[in-house]
C-alpha cells in the first residue's frame, strides 16, 4: 500500500506499531507439531530513525507520545521512522525508559497476548497514532492529514482521539459537531467475514481505561455507545471495535466485491429497515506491489522482448509476440530456482526435527524440475482448508505419481500460535509429506516468510486455493503468483471471484459456507 502511493505519488503517511519481535518463527517438532520462537528486533539495526525534539547537535532527546493509564500509570512510546520510498511510516514502540514492565511489553508482538493487552496495543496504534503524526507534523511542517483510514477495527480508537482534539481545541466544539466532523474526513476498511477475526472487548474493560483519562472531554459513555452491539444478534454488553470503525467514518469498504456483499450483509444491523443491498459498504479490491513481488528474471524478458516503455503505456497485448520457447525456457528456470530452495529448507527443516545427516541424503532428489508444480502457501486458519486435499489420500497419492503426467505440490503456511486446530492441520498435513513413498513430491517449508515467497511464487507453475467461501475476503497470494505466470486453481471467493474470466485460470465448484459439510 505504501508503495504504491510512493509510485503515485499520492501523499500519505503510514502509522503503525515496531513490534519487538513481529510475528515468530515457525519450526516443526519431531512429531510434526508447530513451534514457535520470537528472535527479539534491534532497531538500530533496522533503516529506522528515531524522531528527536530539534536540538544544535541533532541529538535532542526522543519525542515521547504518552497515553495515561487506570491507577495512575503511563503508556510511554518512542516513535521511529521509516521511508517507504516517499511515504513516511511513524512506529510506535514502548519498549522505552520510564515504562513499566507491562507497559514496556504492549508492543512485544503481533497477535500478542489478550484481554487489556491487545486493548492497550489498540489504544497505541489509534489514539497515540493520531498523537504521532502531530508530532510530525510539528517536527517536519508537513500539513495536516485530511482523511484519515481506519484500516480495520484494530485503528478505531484514532476516531475518539480526534474528537478529543475537536472538543478540547481553542474554539471547542460539542460532542455532536465533533463526531460529524471526525466522520466528514474518516474512512473505514473491513478486512474479514470471521466474526473471530474482529476484535471484541467487554464494555467494562473500555470504561476501566476511559476513566483514566484517555480522551477527558468525551463523555466515555458516548464511547461505549459507538462500539456497543445494540442491534439484532448482537451482544450489548460488548464493545465491537469494527463496529466504532464503522459509525465513525463517512465511508465503509470490504476489500473485494464478494466481500463487499458478504460485509452488507454481516453490519446490515446498524442500518435497520434497509436491505441489505443498500448498507452503505462498498468494495475496493486489495492488489499487490507488482515491482516487489515480480521475479526480476521475467521483468528482464519482458524488457528485452518490447521495451522498458511497454508496461508504463499499458500495451500488454505485446506479451503475445513473446515466444513460446522463451517463455517456457524461463519457466523452467524459475522452477530449477524454487527445487534448489525446497531442498535447502527441506533439509534444515528435518535437521531441526533431530534427523542426522546420514539420513537426509533423500532430501538432495526431493521434487523434479520438470514436473507440473502446484503452490499453496498462506495462513492456516481453519476455513482456508489446508488439508483439504487430504480427503481423499489415496487420490493425492495417485496424482503425485502417476507415471506419466505427475505433479508436485510446495506447500508453506504458519497457523495462528493459538489455533490448535489449525496447528493440527499441519500436523497431519506434515506426516503426509513424511510418508517415503511421496516425499520427494510433495513437501511442507516451515517458516513461510518473504524470502521464501521470493522462488515460490515464480516458481510454481499452479496456484491452488481452496478456502471456504465466502471466508476469503480477499487473499492475495494468487495475484502474487498470477504475475509471475502461474495459473490460479482457486473456489470463486475473494478477488478470484470477480478476476476470473474463464480463459485465465480454473474455478473450483464449491458450495458455500452455509451448506453441509459433504456439500462444501
Amino acid at each position: 500500500h505504501l508503495k504504491a502511493a510512493s509510485d503515485l505519488g499520492v501523499p500519505l503517511i503510514g502509522v503503525g506499531l515496531l513490534y519487538q519481535a513481529g510475528y515468530f518463527k515457525q519450526s516443526l517438532s519431531r512429531d510434526a507439531w508447530q513451534q514457535e520462537t520470537y528472535p527479539v528486533l534491534d532497531p538500530d539495526g533496522l533503516p529506522l530513525t528515531l524522531l528527536r525534539e530539534p536540538s544544535a547537535d541533532g541529538t535532542g532527546k526522543p519525542v515521547v507520545v504518552s497515553l495515561p493509564l487506570p491507577h495512575g500509570r503511563k503508556l510511554n512510546a518512542h516513535i521511529w521512522r521509516a521511508d517507504v520510498g516517499r511515504v513516511p511510516l511513524l512506529l510506535l514502540d514502548s519498549n522505552v525508559p520510564g515504562n513499566d514492565d507491562a507497559a514496556r511489553s504492549i508492543t512485544d508482538r503481533l497477535y500478542g497476548g489478550g484481554g487489556d493487552h491487545r486493548l492497550q496495543q489498540e489504544l497505541l496504534l489509534g489514539m497515540g497514532g493520531v498523537k504521532a503524526l502531530r508530532v510530525f507534523q510539528r517536527l517536519t511542517g508537513c500539513p495536516a492529514p485530511e482523511v484519515f483510514h481506519t484500516n480495520e477495527g484494530h485503528a478505531g480508537f484514532l476516531g475518539i482521539e480526534r474528537i478529543q482534539e475537536l472538543m478540547s481545541a481553542e474554539n471547542p466544539l460539542s460532542w455532536s459537531e465533533a463526531l460529524a466532523a471526525g466522520r466528514a474526513s474518516t474512512v473505514f476498511t473491513t478486512h474479514t467475514p470471521v466474526p473471530a477475526g474482529i476484535d471484541r472487548f467487554e464494555a467494562v474493560q473500555i470504561r476501566h481505561f476511559f476513566d483514566a483519562g484517555l480522551a477527558p472531554d468525551v463523555p466515555v459513555e458516548n464511547v461505549l455507545d459507538l462500539g456497543q452491539e445494540n442491534y439484532e444478534g448482537g451482544n450489548p454488553a460488548v464493545f465491537n471495535m469494527a463496529v466504532m470503525g464503522l459509525r465513525l467514518a463517512q465511508r465503509a469498504n470490504g476489500v473485494a466485491k464478494l466481500h463487499g456483499v458478504v460485509s452488507r450483509e454481516m453490519f446490515s444491523g446498524l442500518w435497520p429497515g434497509f436491505d441489505h443491498s443498500e448498507v452503505p459498504i462498498t468494495s475496493v479490491t486489495n492488489g499487490v506491489h507488482v515491482p516487489s513481488w515480480v521475479d526480476p528474471r521475467i521483468s528482464a524478458l519482458a524488457h528485452e522482448q518490447f521495451g522498458s516503455e511497454a508496461d508504463a503505456s499499458g500495451r500488454w497485448d505485446l506479451a503475445y509476440n513473446v515466444s513460446d520457447e522463451d517463455v517456457w525456457k524461463l519457466r523452467r528456470e524459475l522452477r530449477v530456482s524454487l527445487v534448489e530452495d525446497v531442498r535447502r529448507r527441506l533439509r534444515a527443516s528435518w535437521k531441526k526435527r533431530g534427523a542426522a545427516d546420514a539420513e537426509l541424503r533423500w532430501t538432495d532428489k526431493v521434487l523434479d524440475p520438470d514436473v507440473l508444480t502446484i503452490g499453496f502457501a498462506r495462513r492456516v486458519p481453519t476455513y482456508k482448508r489446508l488439508t483439504l486435499m487430504l480427503r481423499d489420500p489415496a487420490r493425492l497419492k495417485a496424482l503425485l505419481l502417476d507415471p506419466q503426467h505427475p505433479i508436485q505440490l510446495v506447500i508453506a503456511g504458519k497457523s495462528h500460535p493459538a489455533d490448535d486446530a489449525g496447528k493440527k492441520m499441519i500436523q497431519d498435513l506434515v506426516k503426509f509429506t513424511d510418508d517415503p513413498e511421496v516425499r520427494h513430491r510433495i513437501v511442507f517449508l516451515p517458516n513461510y516468510d518473504i524470502a521464501m515467497a521470493r522462488t515460490l511464487f515464480p516458481g510454481c507453475d499452479v496456484w491452488l486455493n481452496n478456502p471456504l467461501r465466502p471466508l476469503e475476503a480477499c487473499g492475495t497470494s494468487g495475484m502474487k503468483a498470477a504475475i509471475n505466470g502461474s495459473l490460479n486453481l482457486s473456489v470463486l471467493d475473494g478477488w478470484w471471484d470477480e478476476m476470473y474470466d474463464g480463459e485465465n485460470g480454473w474455478a473450483i465448484p464449491t458450495a458455500n459456507n452455509d451448506a453441509s459439510p459433504t456439500e462444501r
